[in-house]
């Protein structure tokens, strides 16, 4: 393999962390990844972020709060 380079790692960044690259694609990401200190520091920084907003999309808001907002909904509807 040869290395892509920090461009190319950058900008296939997003891609590569929702596994979008195959082949050698993925493969000279995740070389260039392994010897370069900033790309790999970015890529921490998006698996972060990636698990981050997975968790936050899972939460939902307690049912009183629910049943409070949709009320209000109705009521706002209904005038």
């Amino acid at each position: 393999m040869t290395d892509c380079g920090c461009d190319k790692a950058k900008q296939e960044l997003e891609e590569y962390l929702h596994h979008e690259l195959k082949g050698a694609d993925a493969a000279d990401i995740r070389e260039h990844m392994e010897n370069c200190v900033d790309c790999s520091g970015e890529h921490k920084v998006g698996l972060v972020l990636t698990e981050a907003v997975k968790r936050a999309c899972k939460d939902q808001a307690p049912t009183e709060l629910r049943d409070q907002v949709l009320l209000r909904i109705r009521t706002l509807q209904s005038h």
